[in-house]
């Protein structure tokens, strides 16, 4: 059977698609990256905005269309939040939802009666990642949230935190090597509060990943800016733990920040920025902002610019508020008009792109190990354009006569210029 993999959202879903992948192929399936081969596909759906609901339902009508014979699965966080709507959709035979996401690849076989080829299970489990175009592999590591930020309905959708123990997340990354994948993304829905559940915490988390693997990268993935350990930043120390951290702030605006519940002000942000750079060369912080949040007056949006601009980040998320039915928020007065939040975007953008650029600037002339994926270009010279991660999440590219060369290896490069999002090198061998 060959299957298709699809998901929106956050890199949990990424991270559970991962899962899903290498588990049908142990199963005795193939996984396919074209949807027209397909005869099973899979969505992971997203709900984290009305928006991203509304496209989660365009995703599966699309996928019907395109491929009616194939069987089609959906689970995820619209699914869990409107598992009705989302059975009724037509084309869709299954719905998985969040609790039941660990069972998802038995219950898909069972419920769908679909016949495997064992042959298929003893070929090596790369085959699911790299035939999805990837290079580096998510890792989920807990799921679900304690908090209850008002503008936020996925901690609904995704329940109660619950942590995998330790060993079974290095068995994962050990396996994961094997099958020649060279970076690991330690993900969950609030990574910030693993092992609350189990007796642990991040930090010995990533020391026991440190210690009982070999694998020579290893990223974290979105990170609530509280919660972190006295000793969090000695990890980065080893070279092996990338420089670069995913923040999410929200708001610049310490009165925004309390309407929306979150638990960091912006002095505790700016004093774990500055802890950040002081401990660790060349560190990235990226960051997500809410535009337009219910009641933010012109005054909150200017104290959130300053903010953001004092700070300085490596690339901002700039997202819309919209109401979400389920949280406090939609509920909340002083609902701020349309036009009144593009505006704010198209400011906020501006400010973003001139950031971005500016922190490519300062690391030109510089030279890091980068990480080389397929992703390419076919030059009018005949060249290939390739692409790449330094250890600090710039995208950069180099131009080669030989993609086979460099492909899914660790090759250094030095940064030369500036092209739009990424930074053209030349390869250090």
């Amino acid at each position: 059977m060959q299957i298709h993999l699809k998901t929106l959202g956050c890199r949990l879903n990424e991270a559970e698609l991962e899962t899903w992948a290498q588990a049908f192929q142990q199963a005795g399936h193939r996984i396919t990256r074209e949807l027209s081969q397909a005869n099973l596909i899979i969505v992971n759906s997203c709900a984290v905005t009305q928006d991203a609901a509304r496209k989660s339902r365009q995703l599966i009508r699309r996928i019907h269309r395109d491929n009616p014979s194939a069987k089609l699965v959906v689970s995820g966080c619209y699914a869990t939040l409107n598992e009705d709507e989302a059975a009724q959709l037509m084309g869709v035979d299954l719905v998985v939802s969040n609790k039941d996401k660990n069972q998802l690849v038995e219950k898909t076989l069972a419920s769908l009666d679909m016949d495997s080829m064992p042959a298929m299970s003893t070929e090596p489990g790369e085959v699911s990642l790299f035939s999805r175009g990837r290079q580096r592999a998510f890792v989920k590591v807990q799921d679900g949230c304690r908090y209850r930020c008002t503008f936020c309905i996925v901690t609904v959708a995704r329940g109660e935190e619950r942590s995998r123990s330790i060993r079974e997340i290095i068995d994962e990354v050990n396996a994961l090597h094997q099958q020649g994948i060279n970076e690991v993304i330690l993900t969950g829905v609030h990574l910030g509060g693993y092992g609350s559940d189990i007796e642990s915490d991040l930090a010995q988390l990533i020391e026991n990943v440190l210690n009982e693997t070999q694998i020579p990268r290893i990223r974290l993935g979105s990170l609530e800016p509280w919660e972190l350990p006295d000793n969090f930043f000695d990890l980065f120390n080893d070279p092996r733990l990338m420089p670069h951290l995913h923040l999410p702030l929200q708001s610049g605006s310490d009165s925004v920040l309390r309407r929306m519940a979150r638990r960091c002000k912006t002095a505790e942000f700016r004093q774990i920025v500055a802890q950040a750079r002081a401990k660790v060369a060349d560190f990235n912080i990226t960051t997500d902002i809410i535009v337009g949040f219910s009641g933010e007056t012109e005054e909150e949006w200017q104290q959130s610019l300053d903010f953001i601009e004092q700070t300085g980040f490596g690339h901002l998320h700039i997202f819309t508020y919209s109401r979400r039915e389920g949280t406090k928020a939609a509920n909340m007065p002083n609902q701020i008009a349309n036009d009144v939040k593009k505006r704010r975007s198209r400011q906020l953008h501006e400010i973003a792109h001139a950031m971005k650029e500016t922190f490519m600037e300062e690391n030109l002339g510089r030279t890091f190990p980068v990480l080389w994926e397929g992703q390419t270009e076919t030059l009018s010279n005949g060249k290939t354009r390739v692409f790449g991660y330094t250890p600090n999440y710039l995208r950069v590219a180099c131009d080669t006569d030989n993609i086979e060369t460099i492909e899914n290896r660790i090759i250094p490069a030095r940064l030369l210029t500036v092209e739009d999002n990424y930074i053209l090198s030349e390869l250090q061998h």
